[in-house]
């Protein structure tokens, strides 16, 4: 039986690549995202690319938390309990404390953070019987650094970061290890519409690349973060 990982967030983006990098490795891979059509293009993209491992998936919106029980309760139906967990459902809104919309605060955390903390609690009681497993947040570098139009992400994200440093500690006796991931410009759909040339950010594939490599050093070593930016540098 393959190992299984559990991905949000994987049509598009950071998560898509990871999707693509774990079933080449021969993982089976638990997916989720709101668009049901998207989830779909993606499972059939890849059960012809990689027809050695099973990419299943649900529609949900992990921003509410009946859709994360919900995606709980649909991974624990599966005769395979989770070696991988990568929380990467986000959701960027621009803006600045002072003049954003009302609500941009409880979306942005609801969606960046509460999904991240209930699905890991959710997934956490067979790693830490097993004494196995390995959880990644993709957090960013406005977790550690605040820019001006950042407003709720930066604060949802830097929340995120703390979460993962203190289930870190939290896992050490299980041998749980724990990685926060912290990326800059990335280009995703995310940055659609944009100026800058292409050739500016990243590429998803890279971060994919830097989750594998994580996880595949020995259970004796834990990368407990990657901090990787555009070679350039920051987006202003």
């Amino acid at each position: 039986m393959n190992p299984l990982a559990v991905v949000t967030g994987g049509t598009k983006g950071i998560g898509r690549a990871a999707i693509e990098k774990f079933l080449a490795q021969g993982f089976d891979v638990i997916t989720c995202a709101r668009n049901e059509s998207d989830l779909l293009a993606l499972q059939q993209t890849f059960s012809e690319s990689f027809p050695q491992s099973k990419l299943t998936y649900l529609t949900a919106d992990l921003s509410v938390r009946a859709d994360v029980d919900a995606f709980i309760a649909f991974i624990h139906t599966h005769n395979q309990r989770p070696e991988v967990l990568i929380n990467n459902t986000g959701v960027f809104i621009p803006g600045q404390v002072h003049n954003e919309t009302e609500g941009t605060l409880e979306k942005t955390m609801e969606t960046n953070l509460y999904s991240a903390y209930h699905l890991t609690r959710g997934l956490l009681a067979g790693m830490m019987e097993r004494k196995k497993g390995h959880i990644f947040t993709i957090c960013s570098t406005a977790s550690i650094i605040a820019y001006p139009n950042g407003g709720s992400y930066c604060i949802s994200k830097f929340a995120l970061y703390g979460m993962t440093k203190v289930l870190r500690e939290e896992m050490k006796p299980y041998d749980v290890r724990v990685t926060a991931i912290l990326p800059g410009a990335t280009y995703t759909d995310s940055w659609k519409g944009t100026d800058l040339p292409e050739d500016r950010f990243m590429d998803s594939g890279d971060v994919a690349e830097s989750i594998w490599a994580a996880y595949a050093l020995s259970p004796r070593a834990v990368v407990e973060e990657i901090l990787i930016r555009p070679q350039l540098g920051d987006l202003d």
